[in-house]
């Protein structure tokens, strides 16, 4: 698997490209050209070659270098899926980024930062040792601790600031946890750990793998580790919003946390995982609908619908994983295109505010059908993606009966439907406010939304066999232990 590599070096190199070429090019439309261009250029290959990952399953092996003195890349079924999340949604961001960014200043440092984030979270999804998964989680966070501070005004640098120290506190028990396992093991590759681990999980590995929890559920905002994502989501520019929670919680948080779980430590006990997935469920809709300002609302259904996730992986059994993974996908599509919808109502009306806004369906009709598409499908309707997603997680938790679970999944829904309803209502067919010199955004900001609502419908033939096989039955696989164990030979 020789493209494994290019998942980190392209977007490395990108980084480095748009920042040494806007040093030399003297021509301002020039640069400017030249920083989208080679934006769209690098994710765009990048979202192309994650497609040639999909069925495939191997390890790279960095110079040569076999564990445990070398390092090595990893993909199955499960890093592959996540691969083509993250760059679908990179490659939609940074089209969306094209006009939207023009409000900003120094374009280069954003699609520099941006494209670095993206390195890390590829990074995350594909390294095979511990030390490498610390060290690319901390390229992504860094990335996006400085882009949520983008727009240097009080409110983002608070909210960078909020964001950093609790990401630095889950750097904290995710390194100590690192450190134990070395001084446990003398080793630091995942495969040969999970190798070590099949006789038996003494107390002292249990404690890091503890700690390695608590650090995972901080990065994936799950309650009560979440009080930071409130604050660096709306402060964020729309792109980074869209990235921060379409993907960067799912590949820092859920799927590190995943894969340490079943493939390293072969976690049996998910029931507790269930359990914070209901509480993150009800509590993160429970907050949102209160919310009037729009990315607020919306990174509270952040924390509601990871729970959606972490309630089919804590099933544990193989249609709950599939239901789990299912929605993670779901949720990174529709969740990204409801904050590019916001980014884009922000645009043009320079307000977050809901009770400011009205109408808008009249004079942004893209925006406007575009979010009702989004709208409905977090609120698990038919026949969009989040409601097969969701139904198959109920079906999952009746069929280990655990009713009360599938129960609480419902009411979530309905608060979800009952929220989204305020947001249509208010946004875009309540009481016009006569927005006269109100358009429709630019092209390219149309063409990302548009891109991701054909996606909410078209994910929902990810049931159908032929899919359903190709995408996700190989991640379901991948979580095996002894499947995991076997790649490396």
């Amino acid at each position: 698997m020789f493209s494994m590599p290019f998942f980190v070096v392209l977007p490395l190199f990108g980084a480095f490209l748009i920042t040494f070429l806007n040093s030399v090019v003297s021509n301002k439309k020039i640069r400017y050209f030249l920083n989208d261009f080679f934006a769209v250029l690098f994710t765009g290959v990048l979202f192309a070659l994650s497609f040639f990952t999909i069925g495939k399953k191997g390890v790279y092996y960095i110079g040569g270098w076999v564990p445990p003195f070398g390092i090595n890349f990893v993909l199955d079924g499960l890093s592959s899926l996540m691969l083509v999340v993250i760059n679908l949604i990179s490659f939609c961001a940074t089209v969306f980024s094209i006009d939207y960014m023009k409000q900003y200043t120094a374009k280069r440092y954003y699609y520099a930062l941006f494209l670095l984030m993206v390195a890390g979270m590829n990074g995350v999804v594909l390294t095979g040792d511990f030390f490498n998964l610390f060290v690319f989680i901390e390229i992504a966070s860094i990335s996006s601790y400085a882009l949520v501070a983008f727009g240097t005004e009080a409110e983002e640098l608070e909210a960078s600031f909020k964001y950093m120290v609790m990401g630095c506190l889950a750097t904290v028990f995710i390194l100590f946890g690192i450190a134990i396992l070395y001084s446990k093991f003398g080793i630091l590759n995942m495969i040969l750990i999970s190798k070590e681990l099949t006789g038996g999980v003494d107390p002292l590995t249990k404690f890091a793998f503890f700690l390695l929890v608590i650090g995972f559920f901080i990065k994936a905002a799950v309650v009560p580790f979440h009080a930071w994502l409130p604050d660096a989501h709306p402060s964020a520019p729309a792109p980074v919003s869209a990235m921060l929670s379409g993907v960067l919680i799912k590949s820092l948080g859920v799927y590190a946390l995943v894969r340490i779980s079943f493939s390293v430590f072969s976690f049996e006990a998910s029931l507790p995982l269930a359990y914070l997935g209901i509480i993150s469920m009800i509590v993160g809709v429970l907050l949102a609908l209160g919310q009037m300002d729009i990315k607020r609302l919306l990174a509270y259904h952040s924390i509601s619908q990871i729970g959606y996730i972490l309630l089919g992986l804590g099933i544990g059994t193989p249609l709950g994983i599939i239901g789990g993974l299912f929605h993670l996908i779901n949720h990174s599509i529709f969740k990204s295109l409801l904050f590019l919808n916001s980014g884009a109502i922000f645009y043009r009306t320079k307000t977050r505010n809901l009770e400011e806004m009205g109408g808008l369906h009249s004079v942004m009709p893209v925006t406007g059908t575009t979010s009702l598409a989004a709208s409905l499908s977090i609120s698990g309707l038919p026949p969009f993606n989040g409601f097969f997603s969701k139904l198959i997680i109920i079906l999952a938790c009746v069929e280990a009966q655990h009713y009360v679970f599938a129960i609480w999944a419902i009411v979530g829904s309905i608060l979800t439907l009952a929220s989204f309803t305020k947001v249509q209502k208010f946004a875009f067919y309540g009481e016009n406010k006569n927005w006269r010199n109100i358009k429709e955004v630019p092209f390219f900001m149309c063409f990302a939304m548009v891109f991701l609502a054909l996606l909410c419908l078209l994910t929902s033939l990810l049931l159908l066999p032929y899919f359903k096989e190709a995408f996700l039955l190989p991640a379901q696989k991948a979580l095996d232990i002894g499947e995991y164990i076997g790649l490396l030979k």
